[in-house]
């Protein structure tokens, strides 16, 4: 019997959402990421290939450490200003093969409070 990997399923549904999910410049693509210290989420534009906007717990305007769920919370709010100021209103969400739970929904929630609309 093979080993559970984890990071290769996570790779496998990941590429899986990739397949249906891409981000314009109206509509750009929210994309999350989890390291075991940080949080990350950018908002990018598929078809150029560029970042428009994003926000971490590394900026300074993000106060906090760890990747919790108050934490995650702040990077939706953040990342949801940095969108308002890009004047940037509706997103695709990519959850980026995590499970939508805990600090992905407390990002998502929180930046749907912020003003994006997905």
């Amino acid at each position: 019997m093979s080993k559970f990997d984890r990071k290769q399923t996570r790779s496998k549904v990941r590429r899986r959402i990739r397949k249906k999910i891409s981000g314009t410049a109206e509509r750009p693509r929210l994309a999350v990421h989890f390291s075991n210290k940080n949080v990350y989420a950018q908002l990018i534009d598929d078809v150029e290939g560029k970042t428009l906007a994003s926000a971490s717990t590394l900026s300074k305007s993000v106060s906090g450490n760890g990747a919790s769920e108050a934490t995650a919370a702040k990077v939706g709010e953040a990342v949801a200003k940095a969108a308002k100021d890009a004047k940037i209103e509706e997103v695709v969400f990519d959850r980026g093969g995590y499970r939508f739970h805990g600090k992905v929904k407390a990002l998502a929630d929180a930046a749907r409070e912020g003003g994006l609309k997905f």
